[in-house]
């Protein structure tokens, strides 16, 4: 006896793949039948890898030849189930774009005490300083810090009025927006919050707030990596992340770490460098003289062994720590050690967010037009 293949494509068109509409046929589920002797075979690429799917087609196809076409006597039908591959759905972490601004930029640390909060600080002001629109949310919200930072600790945000909308006025400070939960809480008040607490209140200071049009908005995370980590690149989408650590190698393997979060494929938030703070230290006496007290050049190597840019080292040195107390950050002077080391940090930070949105879609792209010795980001 003589096969038709045609007679079996007949029969198999009457049957469908439970859940999709069309019959096996016009679906391309069928992918090849054959006919040897008295022997068929169907191969069969189903969209779904169910097991009891797969099973179900077998046994439909094996039942619409044998009813429809030959008898189960006379010829034996073997069927072959193959589920298309599926690309990889990676569950990767969005956030929704904020109007106005148009670079967020997360400052984080894999371990507390590097000065990630002063570094954010010292970025926030020396941005400013070259003409940029900039913001700080002070997302640490255990240890809130930025308050101090910029002299403004008693300051507590108003409520303004936007479109018909109540929103919260950051308060604003050497050129630089800012919120913080240290707006919220008493000097004394311990913050206990669970995750799902810290993340209401880091979406408020987000969405309700009327941070306006932005070049910049730093996110002074907190140290580790954690529930606020994630809650902020989901609720933001960031343009990229700067990492700060010490010399050290007990600093140097948390700072790995954070950067391992960033590169996690569900996360993927470009790690825009890695910034060495507490590099050496300058005595006033001996302004030429650098100590290197907690090792030398760590937070270089690492940056080189991890294949993402070095953006600076800040030195030791007593007035950092000094300014930073009395709410004066030290970027704000002009021509000093540390105010030109912030300076090419700053002019570091941003021609890395220009190099990676260049590979962003022209809609999306950023431009650059020449200010003050660096450049603005533009849309």
């Amino acid at each position: 006896m003589k096969l038709n293949k045609e007679d079996i494509k007949k029969a198999l068109s009457t049957i469908s793949v439970a859940g999709e509409g069309q019959n096996m046929v016009e679906s391309g589920a069928v992918q090849n039948i054959i006919t040897f002797g008295d022997e068929v075979i169907v191969d069969l690429k189903l969209k779904t890898p169910a097991l009891n799917i797969r099973k179900r087609a077998e046994v439909d196809v094996m039942k619409a030849i044998h009813e429809k076409v030959y008898e189960k006597a006379k010829v034996e039908v073997k069927v072959s189930v193959e589920a298309s591959s599926q690309k990889k759905q990676t569950n990767e972490i969005k956030g929704k774009p904020i109007p106005g601004i148009k670079n967020i930029v997360a400052v984080a640390s894999g371990k507390g005490g590097v000065g990630k909060s002063t570094i954010t600080a010292n970025l926030a002001v020396s941005l400013s300083k070259l003409g940029f629109k900039v913001g700080l949310l002070d997302a640490d919200i255990y240890g809130p810090s930025g308050p101090i930072m910029f002299d403004v600790a008693n300051e507590k945000p108003l409520s303004v009025n936007v479109n018909g909308k109540s929103k919260m006025k950051p308060i604003e400070n050497y050129g630089v927006k800012m919120l913080s939960i240290g707006f919220f809480t008493k000097p004394d008040q311990a913050v206990i919050w669970r995750g799902p607490m810290a993340a209401k209140a880091l979406n408020q200071m987000i969405f309700d707030a009327d941070w306006g049009e932005l070049d910049f908005l730093l996110v002074d995370l907190p140290p580790g990596t954690g529930d606020i980590h994630l809650s902020i690149m989901q609720s933001m989408p960031i343009t990229g992340a700067v990492v700060v650590s010490t010399p050290q190698n007990v600093a140097l393997a948390d700072a790995k770490k954070g950067v391992a979060m960033f590169n996690q494929e569900s996360i993927n938030v470009p790690v825009l460098g890695i910034v060495e703070n507490m590099a050496y230290f300058t005595p006033a006496e001996l302004p030429d003289h650098k100590y290197y007290i907690f090792g030398e050049k760590g937070a270089s190597y690492l940056a080189k062994d991890l294949d993402v840019p070095f953006l600076g080292e800040i030195p030791l040195v007593q007035s950092l720590r000094e300014s930073g107390d009395i709410g004066r950050p030290a970027a704000l002077q002009d021509d000093t050690l540390l105010s030109n080391a912030f300076l090419e940090l700053t002019r570091n930070v941003v021609q890395q967010v220009v190099d990676r949105n260049e590979n962003l879609p022209e809609t999306e792209a950023i431009q650059i037009t020449t200010m003050a010795g660096c450049s603005a980001v533009n849309k």
